[in-house]
């Protein structure tokens, strides 16, 4: 099953739209960033329909690659991204949202999607390098 977007004319200032560099689906993966403590939270993805969306809201709204359809974060769950901020990075292929994160942002109900399997810590602590020699 494939996970691209439908391809649809872009909604899209076309100045922003003939900038974006997209997968091969179309898509570009999006950040969302708590916008005033800096906590990244998630990666959604977006076509030119969601990031256009997301833009014309307030609200973050993504491409579900599984389930191959839009939705707005918080519709079901009730756990709102308000849009502060939207900004490209410096090769036009991923979207930065700064947002105001309402409740839990994983859909596991943790706040963020990236505190549950840390890899490597910060250093200090236990799992500093060479903490266990």
């Amino acid at each position: 099953m494939t996970s691209s977007s439908p391809r649809l004319p872009s909604p899209l200032d076309p100045r922003i739209a003939a900038r974006l560099k997209r997968s091969a689906d179309g898509l570009l993966p999006a950040i969302a960033q708590q916008y005033d403590t800096g906590e990244v939270l998630m990666l959604g993805w977006m076509d030119d329909e969601a990031l256009h969306r997301t833009l014309t809201t307030g609200r973050c709204t993504y491409w579900s690659r599984s389930r191959r359809e839009y939705w707005v974060k918080g519709d079901t769950s009730g756990h709102f991204q308000w849009v502060k901020s939207v900004a490209l990075d410096c090769d036009a292929d991923t979207v930065l949202v700064k947002v105001d994160q309402v409740g839990a942002a994983c859909h596991t109900g943790a706040r963020t999607c990236f505190d549950a399997d840390v890899l490597l810590g910060d250093g200090t602590g236990a799992d500093a390098p060479g903490a266990d020699q």
